[in-house]
């Protein structure tokens, strides 16, 4: 979403959501999400064609037609039959399954990067066509230079509907969203301007997508960062593919999806910023075939979770003075299973760990699992030291069962870690705190930001103490008072009815 906006507040995106909704019928969330991506990927990149094609057209020279133009610019080029005017042609006809299958595939032909991409499953018979000409009609009659830049549109409502499928799919959703306060909140404390970026489960790509945002809001220049990552699942890792491609950002995520633990796609990769968020408490990753694994330098991680796997993958990719941002289960922050201790204890030792922010609940669709960012750093600016932020009050309820954290939350945790890397951070009870090693190592290397930040001081209301105990005792005493006679009504309610307490 764009920054200034959080899902309580969308216009565009929820009319073209709502819209496609009618097409969807008896279709699983989890098959109708590339119907509706692939849309949006597809008007995309036809009207980029589109208007480099009227440009060309113009310029008189026979040129509209030549590949080049067109890959020269980062446009895709979409042959004649794919395009969006032979689309919406054919609209309200049985076919129009067909049409956009073979629309896709013509594309693939034309564009290597998009081979095996783009979904290909309009003509199946569940998806009703009289709808799916309904809901190229609505895309047809977009008129993007009213809700702003058309990619910057595009992008923003490719987002958001990947946000509606998580909330629809539950826990599944995990495998492919991360909530963009998290991924934010993330990028503002890492401040990728330059440099390699890398995420190991990418899942749709939305740290990239976040990158460039942060990048663009701050005047600096998307070719300054290269983008590498990967995916095991099929599906996702075509979506990342898309969402990437709509935000212009050139990317490498492997020639295909692969399990980041047994086919390392960037296996000399040396990164400069790191942002991920993997799989919690994932079990059974293949631990027993991967023992002697180079990746393993602070002890080999259990086989029933992966979470120090993850992490260990991590501080192995980075770059001399690389960073990491990464979302953890708040498991990982106390662990002594499966050695978890003492994998937790290396690393902190070996001076890693920068900064551990426990979030607040119910930011997320798929779990009510808790969960801390991790920051790590191979060349932290305060030595020996770690910041500790209890987040854990922090955010806006923007449903009955979700959190977000607004923009002014991520600027306080933003200006909280960047005043502790200038060492003008002050101890905030209940908030912040700012430990040496030697005091994690008293308390068994546990990274629980609670045990060290303390209890918030509370506000003195200026009633003396033996006016308000006072008080409070006449209060207790009522209370007691009523229920005795609470207790005394059910008794004899009881015994009305032959029961006996």
């Amino acid at each position: 979403m764009a920054n200034e906006k959080t899902t309580a507040d969308i216009g565009f995106e929820e009319k073209i959501w709502k819209a496609a909704c009618v097409l969807r019928g008896n279709i699983d969330a989890a098959e109708y999400k590339s119907v509706v991506l692939g849309l949006i990927f597809l008007k995309y990149i036809s009207d980029r064609f589109e208007r480099k094609y009227e440009e060309l057209k113009e310029e008189g020279e026979g040129f509209e037609e030549d590949v080049d133009e067109y890959i020269s610019e980062g446009i895709f080029f979409v042959p004649q039959g794919a395009r969006w005017s032979d689309i919406a042609a054919n609209a309200h006809t049985p076919e129009i399954g067909m049409v956009i299958d073979n629309a896709m595939r013509s594309i693939e032909k034309e564009n290597s990067r998009l081979k095996g991409i783009l979904p290909k499953n309009f003509a199946r018979p569940e998806l009703d066509k009289r709808r799916l000409g309904d809901v190229v009609d609505l895309f047809t009659n977009i008129k993007m230079h009213e809700h702003g830049n058309e990619k910057d549109i595009l992008g923003r409502t490719y987002e958001y509907c990947l946000s509606k499928f998580a909330e629809q799919e539950g826990k599944l959703a995990g495998e492919f969203y991360t909530p963009s306060c998290v991924v934010r909140t993330l990028v503002e404390i890492l401040q990728p301007y330059h440099g390699r970026v890398y995420d190991p489960c990418c899942g749709s790509g939305g740290m990239f997508v976040q990158s460039a945002k942060f990048i663009e809001n701050h005047s600096g220049n998307i070719n300054d960062i290269s983008v590498y990552g990967q995916d095991s699942n099929p599906t996702t890792w075509k979506m990342a593919q898309m969402n990437l491609a709509i935000r212009g950002i050139d990317a490498d995520l492997g020639q295909y999806n692969a399990d980041t633990f047994f086919n390392d796609c960037h296996p000399t990769l040396r990164a400069d910023y790191i942002m991920a968020n993997p799989p919690f408490n994932l079990s059974d990753w293949g631990a027993d075939k991967l023992q002697d694994d180079v990746r393993w330098k602070y002890g080999i991680p259990p086989a029933g979770n992966a979470n120090f796997a993850w992490l260990q993958h991590m501080i192995y990719h980075l770059a001399p003075n690389g960073r990491i941002g990464m979302v953890l289960a708040n498991g990982s922050l106390s662990s002594q299973s499966g050695g978890e201790g003492e994998i937790r204890k290396n690393i902190i030792n070996a001076d890693l760990v920068d900064c551990i922010i426990a979030m607040p609940a119910q930011l997320f669709y798929t779990t009510q699992i808790p969960v801390s960012l991790w920051f790590l750093s191979k060349n932290k600016k305060q030595k020996g030291k770690t910041l500790f932020i209890d987040a854990r009050k922090m955010g806006t309820m923007v449903t009955r069962k979700l959190r977000e954290l607004t923009d002014e939350d991520i600027k306080k945790l933003a200006e909280t870690y960047n005043a502790y890397v200038e060492g003008t951070l002050e101890n905030v009870k209940g908030f912040c705190a700012v430990v040496e090693t030697a005091e994690i190592a008293k308390q068994d290397y546990i990274l629980t930001p609670g045990r060290y930040v303390g209890i918030e001081e509370q506000q003195d209301d200026g009633e003396p103490f033996e006016e308000k105990m006072t008080r409070l005792t006449a209060e207790l005493s009522e209370m007691f008072k009523k229920s005795h006679d609470l207790e005394e009504e059910i008794r004899k309610n009881l015994g009305a009815i032959g029961y006996e307490l």
